[in-house]
């Protein structure tokens, strides 16, 4: 992908090339320092084996849009957005107790039988899990910092690492904080602003773009851009995770209704819902666990509810939003084309 021409395929080869380099290096010099760490390492290489690369993409592109070429140091920086995502999906999958991720044990699963043997394994396995999310995101910093760029550069973006950091963390702290609380949609939407949207398109977009020496207008068209447009891609998530095919999205679909998590899609059944419907949301998410008949209840009330047709139309205008932004930039049109695209696979989506 060394042309204008945008090619995702052939970025994420190229950042799927980054990640396991650098990856596996680490894992070996961290498995070095004793043979029992050996698993823990294996679960960092495992971290970085799926994924759609879409944060890297979006820092690319927000380097591309302002005039700059096609650069491995850039490729390299931009991965380090995935490494934050890895830290943040090992976080997440423990903090939710979710069982699989993209098809396979959580970090937190896999790693119970390596302590099957100690006592209080579960808790032992958990803990594991942390460091290993705790390392991703240590790495994450060394990965951008080696990159390749200029230290000019470098410093110029450092300032966003700590935003997003800050903004990333209070949005795991607001979900924590809203599990369990009366469905509220403002409220759902705030916890996807600051756990998901920001640091999946409006931070890497930022970052790239200060990399590349971006003007405060380009900065702010970004964001008037990016937020949106990660919202909505949350929004597709939450859809999917209830209901999607888990074949596809590989994950569990009773995480959310299990987890009573306040996602926009349950505040958008509860506000169109009556008393009666109300009281028949209450009773099912009431019941211990979420077995595949309670979902399938609950599937049959939120459908007779129209709310997943609600959470579509909310998509739609988001990223109708987010396009709406990009025609005010008047970027290159190579940039325009492939942000364009970009909006469109990360909301329109099996998985």
């Amino acid at each position: 992908m060394r042309t204008d021409h945008w090619e995702a395929a052939t970025f994420k080869a190229r950042v799927d090339e980054v990640l396991s380099r650098f990856v596996a290096e680490e894992a070996d010099r961290f498995a070095g320092i004793d043979p029992l760490l050996g698993p823990v390492a294996g679960q960092l290489e495992e971290a970085v084996t799926h994924g759609k690369r879409l944060r890297a993409a979006f820092c690319y592109w927000g380097w591309r849009a302002v005039g700059q070429p096609d650069s491995d140091a850039l490729v390299r920086a931009a991965a380090s957005m995935e490494l934050v995502h890895c830290a943040a999906v090992v976080h997440d999958d423990l903090i939710d107790d979710s069982p699989l991720r993209h098809g396979r044990p959580t970090a937190h699963i896999a790693l119970r039988d390596v302590v099957r043997h100690r006592p209080h394994a579960p808790a032992a396995a958990r803990s594991l899990a942390m460091l290993v999310g705790d390392l991703l995101m240590a790495l994450a910093g060394h990965l951008f910092a080696t990159s390749g760029l200029p230290a000019a550069y470098l410093a110029r973006a450092r300032p966003l690492w700590a935003v997003m950091a800050r903004e990333l963390i209070a949005g795991e702290c607001l979900e924590i904080l809203r599990t369990g609380t009366g469905p509220d949609t403002d409220a759902s939407l705030k916890v996807i602003r600051y756990k998901t949207a920001k640091y999946t398109v409006e931070q890497p977009l930022l970052i790239g773009g200060v990399l590349a020496g971006a003007g405060t207008r380009l900065r702010e068209g970004y964001s008037s851009y990016g937020l949106p447009l990660g919202e909505a891609f949350q929004l597709r998530d939450d859809l999917l995770g209830l209901f999607g095919d888990p074949a596809h999205t590989g994950k569990a679909n009773a995480d959310d209704v299990a987890g009573h998590r306040p996602t926009a899609l349950l505040a958008e059944t509860w506000r169109l819902a009556g008393d009666e419907d109300r009281e028949r949301l209450r009773t099912l998410l009431g019941r211990p666990g979420a077995d595949p008949e309670t979902l399938d209840e609950v599937r049959e009330l939120m459908r007779a509810l129209r709310a997943p047709d609600r959470i579509e139309d909310m998509i739609s205008a988001r990223v109708e939003e987010s396009l709406g932004a990009l025609d005010q930039l008047n970027l290159p049109p190579h940039a325009a084309a492939a942000l364009t695209a970009l909006a469109r696979s990360a909301t329109n989506r099996l998985s």
